[in-house]
């Protein structure tokens, strides 16, 4: 494991987290892949890769998100990456926020990654610098009035990423932004409303979660200056749509 380079992926058991995850493993890294809690699927899924570890915590809980970089940060010889995939995507909307799912999206969506990356940056070894990847959203250029909280704190670890990048001043320490649009299936779409809802941008074609894990591993490589963010998602972000493409695409479904 030792001669491999190290990253972190957060929720990297499943969904796009998974596929960033195993990206890695495949080009030969080591993948620290980080759960809520441990469970026999996220140690099989860990199992399956070349190389991986699981850790688990529940990222609503700061200082023990913290405490878990520093653990890492003091054993891993080589951390290069560290990608905060893991969010909620709980319901409600800009006429009646729910102010219990606005404090619980920015905790997990924005402030726990902000901490993890200012700990990570501070105390990580590295042999080629490190470079911290948020995924945010393309909701960040193309909003609607659904999913009001989960919306407004990933505006806010949007912002993260120029202000960590403003104090990352030793070479090599980049932050990026990775951007997604509709990429899997979410709460309880049928198989007919997700097709529709993944083609509803400018190409009308689905995009991968793999496309979205090839663009983390490119980031990884530094190839961009720091405080950039790419939008992979098949050019939604540059529609305006009225809600999510969860309801656009069952309005149609029904209609």
């Amino acid at each position: 494991m030792m001669q491999r380079p190290q990253v972190l992926v957060t929720g990297g058991s499943a969904r796009v987290g998974g596929a960033i995850s195993r990206r890695f493993a495949d080009a030969g890294w080591h993948v620290v892949v980080h759960t809520r809690e441990y469970d026999p699927e996220n140690q099989a899924f860990a199992d399956s890769l070349p190389s991986a570890e699981v850790v688990a915590c529940d990222l609503a809980d700061g200082n023990a998100a913290c405490a878990m970089i520093e653990a890492l940060s003091g054993r891993l010889a080589d951390w290069r990456v560290m990608i905060n995939s893991a969010s909620i995507f709980e319901y409600d909307d800009a006429k009646a926020i729910d102010p219990a799912i606005a404090r619980h999206a920015m905790q997990i969506n924005a402030i726990t990654p902000a901490l993890m990356a200012q700990t990570y940056l501070a105390n990580a070894n590295s042999s080629s610098g490190r470079k911290v990847i948020q995924i945010t959203d393309m909701k960040l250029k193309n909003p609607n009035p659904d999913f009001f909280s989960y919306t407004m704190s990933k505006h806010a670890l949007d912002a993260t990423i120029a202000m960590l990048s403003e104090a990352a001043t030793l070479p090599g320490n980049d932050i990026y932004g990775l951007a997604p649009g509709a990429i899997l299936a979410s709460h309880d779409q049928s198989e007919e409303e997700t097709d529709i809802s993944h083609r509803l941008n400018l190409l009308k074609r689905k995009t991968g979660a793999d496309e979205v894990a090839d663009a983390a591993y490119f980031l990884a490589q530094g190839h961009l200056g720091s405080g950039q963010t790419l939008f992979v998602d098949s050019g939604q972000h540059l529609l305006s749509q009225s809600r999510d493409v969860i309801y656009l695409a069952r309005e149609r479904a029904s209609g």
